[in-house]
Formats: C-alpha cells, structure tokens, sequence
C-alpha cells in the first residue's frame, strides 16, 4: 500500500504586538509564564511516564536502554564479561559437526558387504555417519525399490532391503545417510518419454550428442512426472529410517546453441534455476514429514563451470550444503568456457586450490566438504581432510 505524500504543511500566524505594557506588568507577565511551563512540565512528566510504562510492550527496547545496558555490563579485571553464578557464557550458535564416511554403490550388496566396507572407515576420525549411495549419477539404483518407473525401467542393480541396509550400518555404531542422484538420469527417460527433454516443434526426445557418439536423452526438472519421481524415491528412503538423506545432480545438462533452437529458451533462461529449487524444495518436504534430514550435493567442478543454478539461498528450504571435490573429475583439468583449470599437485594441494576457488559459491550455507575420487589411497584421503580443516570447515565426507 502507497501513502500520498502530500508535504510538510506551514502554518502562519500573526505576530502580537506586546507593547504598551508598563514594567510591573511585564514583570507579572514573565513570572506567571514561569510558573505555567513549570506546571506543565511537572504534569507532563508524572502522567507520561506511567502511559509509557503501560503502553511498552514485554520485550521492546530502545538504542537508548541498549546502550545502557551494554555499558552497565559487569567485567572482570580482565575486562572479560561476568556471567551469574553457574550460568554458562553465552557463545555463538555454530553448525552442527557432520563427519561422513562414504561407501561404494558394490559395497551395499549385503549385509555381509556392508559390515565389511565399514572395517575401512578410518577409526581415528570420529565417523558418525555412513553414506550409502542408493540412487546415482545415470540413473541406477542400487535396492529393492518398489517404485513403478524403476522396476518397469531396468535400472535396479541390487535388491538389498532398505532394512537390511539401516540395520547393518546402526549395527555398528554408525548413522545412516542415504545419497541419491536426482536429474541426472539417462536410463528412465528412454522408457518414459514425458520425463525428457522434448523438441518444441515436433516434440521428438532431445539427446545431448549425436546417438553414434553416445548421445543420450536426460531427465528433466521441467516435467512434473520426474520430479514426482525423485520425490517418491527420497520419501521411500526416509520412511526406512535414514538419519539424513542427501540429494545431489540439481543440474542442466550442457545445451549448445543449436540446441536451444530445438528447446526453445526456457532451458537457458534467467529464471530456469526455479525449476530446480521447486524441486528440491518438494523431497525436502517430503523427507522432513518422514522424520528424516535433507542436505544437498553439489560438485565443485560443476560450480567451477558456473553451474550453480540451485544455489539460492533466499528460496531454499535445505540450509545444509556438502561440496563434493571430486578428484577424478578433476584430473584432466575443468575446462570453462576460454579457461582450462588444471590440478596437477597432490590431492591434498588440488583440494585446497579448489576451495580457493568455489568456497566463496557456497558461503550462504552450511557447508560440509567431501573429497572423492576412486583412486585416492587412504593416506591420500587423510591429507586432503586435514586441508579441508585447515580451510576452516569443521564437517566432511570421506569417500
């Protein structure tokens, strides 16, 4: 609602003229003024005080009485603040701890291979967490869903039970989080074309290459089915008692200029990120109903590339980011447009030179990093965790 300004009013008014008066007038003049402002005054006060004590709402406070307060602040003789007899100092809230050991789709066969993938997990590093990757990059699901599209689709690799799974992990002293991919599916969209990018002219299925160099059609956040999907998916993982879930892939795949002339602008518009945070938003709700935690993957070459349409802040629910270093991803180098990144040190100096990179993307967040890569030894791995702290971040994922 506007408020018409309508501008200070000034309002005139005519000079009295006081002479004539005779001394002794003036005098009774200037004392009888004097003691009508000091009666005002006087009655001002004792009636406001009391209407602004009643009128003051339990909790208000002015810079005035802050101020005060501040100053008036017992200290010590260290100048230290003083707090009450048995009442701890008041510290800043900090995230909380999310330390995270990360298994192999392979490693979740059984009960027999989870229990012994778990005999990796680096005893000395205070693991709380167990990640299991349920749903991954391309499609695949490694458990006994029930979920429609999937088992008309082919895309189930293991039928281990979500039960079994929780089971085993909380067995041994862990907490279980699972990870699943989300638009970054190239098996479901060939059995249920409504999920994948279609041509706007003839609606024919889009595919990201030529089909003799592998194109391959991807999922997208645009359809209502794929989103549906993914939801059902992370509730159906929530409900078998995962600690945290974590979802990862909320990306676009790469669209050349010819290809928008197929797909029309919206793919590459302004505000296509809001297809992605709808979506994220939708298996946040979802998984919080069932009692369990959302966090959100996002890879570091991906941000590196200017990928990091879901990240905005301001619309999503998740508040809890993990930055996915990916080691192997990173070896050939992180080609971005006219500039080549290459990561030739170490793994623990490629780490810290990524984080010099991208930290700044994800500084809105909670932020636990991981560092990945399936050629990294377990000494290797250690050493980029301690860049990782030494960087300032107090949560990670092995793994």
């Amino acid at each position: 609602m506007k408020f018409k300004n309508k501008g200070r009013k000034i309002y005139k008014t005519k000079e009295k003229n006081y002479y004539g008066k005779s001394p002794v007038g003036k005098a009774f003049s200037v004392g009888l003024t004097v003691l009508l402002i000091g009666g005002i005054v006087f009655i001002g006060y004792s009636v406001a005080e009391p209407l602004i004590n009643y009128t003051k709402k339990k909790g208000d406070s002015t810079a005035e009485s802050e101020m005060i307060a501040s100053d008036t602040t017992p200290t010590d003789e260290n100048g230290e603040p003083v707090t009450e007899e048995g009442a701890a100092p008041q510290v800043p809230v900090s995230a909380e701890v999310y330390r995270a050991y990360a298994l192999d789709p392979l490693d979740i066969a059984d009960a027999q291979s989870i229990k012994a993938a778990l005999k990796r997990v680096p005893s000395e590093e205070k693991i709380e967490y167990i990640e299991v990757p349920l749903k991954v990059s391309g499609g695949n699901i490694y458990y006994a869903t029930n979920n429609y599209y999937a088992t008309s689709s082919g895309v189930i690799q293991s039928y281990t039970k979500l039960s079994e799974i929780v089971s085993a992990i909380s067995s041994e002293g862990y907490k279980p989080v699972a990870l699943i991919s989300t638009f970054n599916d190239n098996i479901i969209p060939n059995y249920f074309r409504d999920m994948s990018y279609l041509t706007v002219d003839d609606g024919s299925q889009w595919i990201d290459n030529d089909i003799n160099a592998g194109g391959k059609p991807w999922m997208t956040p645009f359809s209502e089915s794929a989103v549906e999907y993914n939801t059902d998916i992370a509730e159906e993982v929530a409900q078998a008692g995962f600690e945290r879930v974590v979802c990862y892939d909320f990306v676009f795949p790469d669209f050349r200029p010819s290809d928008v002339e197929f797909l029309g602008e919206k793919v590459v518009s302004p505000d296509r990120y809001m297809a992605l945070t709808s979506a994220a938003n939708m298996m946040y709700d979802k998984i919080m109903t069932e009692g369990s935690k959302m966090m959100l993957e996002v890879n570091a070459s991906d941000l590196l590339k200017g990928k990091n349409d879901v990240l905005q802040p301001m619309l999503l629910k998740v508040n809890t980011i993990i930055l996915n270093i990916d080691l192997d991803l990173m070896s050939y180098g992180v080609y971005t447009g006219d500039t080549v990144y290459e990561f030739t040190g170490t793994p623990a100096e490629n780490v810290r030179k990524m984080l010099d990179l991208v930290s700044e993307d994800v500084s809105d967040f909670n932020v636990a990093v991981r560092v990945s890569g399936t050629t990294l030894s377990t000494q290797e791995m250690l050493e980029a965790k301690e860049e990782i702290v030494g960087y300032g971040f107090d949560s990670y994922v092995l793994g």
